[in-house]
Order: C-alpha cells, then sequence, then structure tokens
C-alpha cells in the first residue's frame, strides 16, 4: 500500500487538490486495505500530500487501524459528539478554504456534512478522474486475481446447466446459480446479483429475475460474475431453451460475430470508441442497430462498473493494464434478447481474452 500511497500524494498534487476525502468503498480498500461496511456510523479518511492520513472512525472499529500510520479520531455511540470530533479532524489538517476532492458517486451527504463542517470555506471538486488514475491500469496481482474470478464464474455456471429444466423460474435458476459460485469460491459480497431472463425478460438488458418459468422456444440471458480477493468478473451467455426460432438463432449469431469484432479491435493505443465502433457495425450492418440499445463495454476491476467505458465518444487511449468488458447485445422488445460478454485485459502488444466459456448457442 506504500507504493499506491506514494502515487496518491503525486496525483494531488498533478491535479491540483489540496487532499481527499474517502468513506468506505473500492478507492479507500485500494489504498489502504481497509474494509468497512457503509452504515449510519460514518467512516472518512482524508489524505493529503504532506501529512499522515487522518482516519475518523467508531470507537468500536480502532483494531482495524492499530499499528497503522494513520491519525485517528475515534468517536463514541453518542450521535451528539460526532460533530466535534469531525469538526477537530478536519481542522487539524488545516484545509478550510483549499480545495477537498471527493468521489460524487461515493460519498453519502452524511460524510460530506462531517467534513465540510470542519472546513466549510473549502471546495469539493469532483476527484473521480484521480481516482481513476490511480486505479485504471491493473497490475499483475490484480489481473491474476481477475483471472481467478472469471474461472469461478465459468465453473459455476458449468455446474448449473444440467439443472436447467422446462417450469423452472428464473429466480429458482438464479438462486442455484448464486450458490454455485459461492461453492466454488467466490466471495460472498459477488459484484452483482446474478442477471437471468427469458423470453420477454431478456429483451430488458438489465432485467431483475422473476416467477416467469422457463419455456420452450426461449433465449435464456445468464449475466453474473464472481469477487475473488477484492477483483470481479462479470460475463453474460445466451442459450436456447429447447429449439428456437431462426431468427433468434441468427441474432445470436450476429451477436457473437459483434463480440469477436470488438475483442479483436482491443489492443493498446487504440480509442475506447474503437472498440464500440466494431462491435456495433457488425450489429448495424445486419440490420439490427436500433435494437443494439447500450455500449459495448465498460471497464472491470474491484468494481463491476469503472473506468475505461467502451462508448462511441470516448476518445481515452487503450494502455496496457486497462480490463473492460465486451458485451454487445441485441433486443427485441416483447419477444427474446441475446447478450455475449467477455472480460478482456490489454497487453503490452495485444488483448488477453480472460473467459473461454462456449460462444455457440447451446440447447438447454
Amino acid at each position: 500500500m506504500t507504493a499506491r500511497l506514494e502515487n496518491l500524494k503525486q496525483a494531488l498534487r498533478t491535479f491540483g487538490l489540496d487532499s481527499i476525502a474517502l468513506n468506505p468503498g473500492p478507492s479507500l480498500t485500494y489504498l489502504t486495505g481497509l474494509c468497512f461496511h457503509l452504515s449510519e456510523r460514518p467512516v472518512v479518511v482524508i489524505f493529503t500530500p504532506d501529512k499522515p492520513p487522518v482516519i475518523v472512525l467508531p470507537e468500536l472499529e480502532m483494531l482495524k487501524v492499530a499499528g497503522s500510520p494513520f491519525q485517528a479520531f475515534p468517536y463514541p455511540e453518542n450521535p451528539a459528539e460526532w460533530d466535534g470530533v469531525f469538526r477537530k479532524a478536519v481542522q487539524s489538517l488545516g484545509l478550510d478554504g483549499k480545495r477537498i476532492g471527493v468521489e460524487p458517486r461515493a460519498l453519502r451527504l452524511l460524510e460530506f456534512r462531517q467534513v465540510k463542517n470542519g472546513a466549510r470555506e473549502a471546495e469539493f471538486p469532483d476527484a473521480s478522474r484521480l481516482v481513476s488514475s490511480l486505479r485504471i491500469k491493473k497490475d499483475a496481482g490484480e489481473i491474476a486475481a481477475m483471472r481467478k474470478a472469471v474461472k469461478v464464474a465459468q465453473s459455476a455456471l458449468e455446474a448449473i446447466l444440467p439443472l436447467i429444466k422446462i417450469g423452472m423460474t428464473e429466480k429458482e435458476l438464479a438462486a442455484e446459480l448464486t450458490v454455485q459460485l459461492l461453492r466454488h469460491g467466490s466471495q460472498p459480497e459477488m459484484p452483482f446479483s446474478p442477471i437471468l431472463s427469458t423470453g420477454p425478460n431478456s429483451a430488458n438488458p438489465h432485467a431483475s429475475p422473476s416467477e416467469r418459468k422457463l419455456q420452450p422456444g426461449d433465449l435464456l440471458v445468464i449475466d453474473w460474475g464472481a469477487t475473488v480477493d477484492g477483483y470481479i468478473s462479470d460475463l453474460t451467455r445466451t442459450f436456447a431453451v429447447g429449439e428456437v426460432d431462426a431468427e433468434y438463432r441468427k441474432i445470436h449469431q450476429i451477436v457473437q460475430e459483434a463480440n469477436a469484432a470488438g475483442r479483436a479491435a482491443a489492443r493498446p493505443g487504440v480509442q475506447c470508441a474503437e472498440v464500440d465502433k466494431a462491435a456495433r457495425e457488425v450489429i448495424e450492418k445486419a440490420g439490427y442497430g436500433q435494437y443494439f440499445t447500450h455500449r459495448t463495454g465498460h471497464g472491470i476491476g474491484m468494481e463491476s462498473h469503472e473506468d475505461p467505458y467502451m462508448r462511441g465518444d470516448n476518445e481515452q487511449l487503450l494502455e496496457p493494464g486497462m480490463a473492460f468488458t465486451v458485451e454487445p447485445g441485441i433486443y427485441l422488445p416483447g419477444r427474446n434478447g441475446v447478450r455475449i460478454e467477455d472480460n478482456v485485459v490489454i497487453t503490452e502488444d495485444g488483448a488477453e481474452c480472460l473467459s473461454s466459456l462456449e460462444r455457440n448457442l447451446i440447447v438447454v
């Protein structure tokens, strides 16, 4: 963690920030190894370029920081005493009137108000780009964890395929997959709840498993992932429930080709937009462009959605260590949908696909 904290200090200088305030979440864990649950008891760590990090936390959590380089400001159970402890902690860094970076998607109003009370004249600029610059390129250890997470996810899915039967509900199948993910080695805190959708529901990219029963002629979309050592996998495969219409086989083949095109386009120096374009062109040329309703992919690592994003307007260049999904889809409203998703990491001279599960249309 020492190297990561040194990188943070340099990044604060580069981005013109006097400090950054983080609450529990992936960025804090990335920088410190500390894991806290978000709860009614606020926890904040404030980092500056030239002083030890300051942490404000409940007294009951003090053992987590024993022997650490943090300057700890613990508070008791009585909420009436919290404001004073936070104010003392923030003022110890002399941040009033300074620039305190925050992650808008992570820092809750609960923590923000506590920090603000200790530095009423401070500015709170968006530090998302700073955090992304630290986390976006994965090292060998991070990639190894993601590779394990892919293996766990693939093994779990293979374990449930023989269990799929006509008449099962989406919820029942999602429950079986969740159990198998745990049995095969996923941490209990998975990247997201598995998405299992059939027939008309599969035309909704982010459908929640329902009481709908699997029926002959359905397409079955399974979007799932595992967490290993804090890093995630995020995969999707589409199956046929018995025999399906010729058009559904056709759109599956188109999406499979789009997936391959997106993966083939990924390499160092290529814009993220080019990965999106490569996959999207396959679907558009086949006449289904209007039914591909989302970006081609998103970054993965400690979160299931992070930088970089494979979007048509994203000119960011891919660099070694960047990891992301390639997940084109075709969604026919009220009928059926297809998505095929793989996990890719940029190497020095190309790209490695971490996932290898069969992409052809399998009948279950």
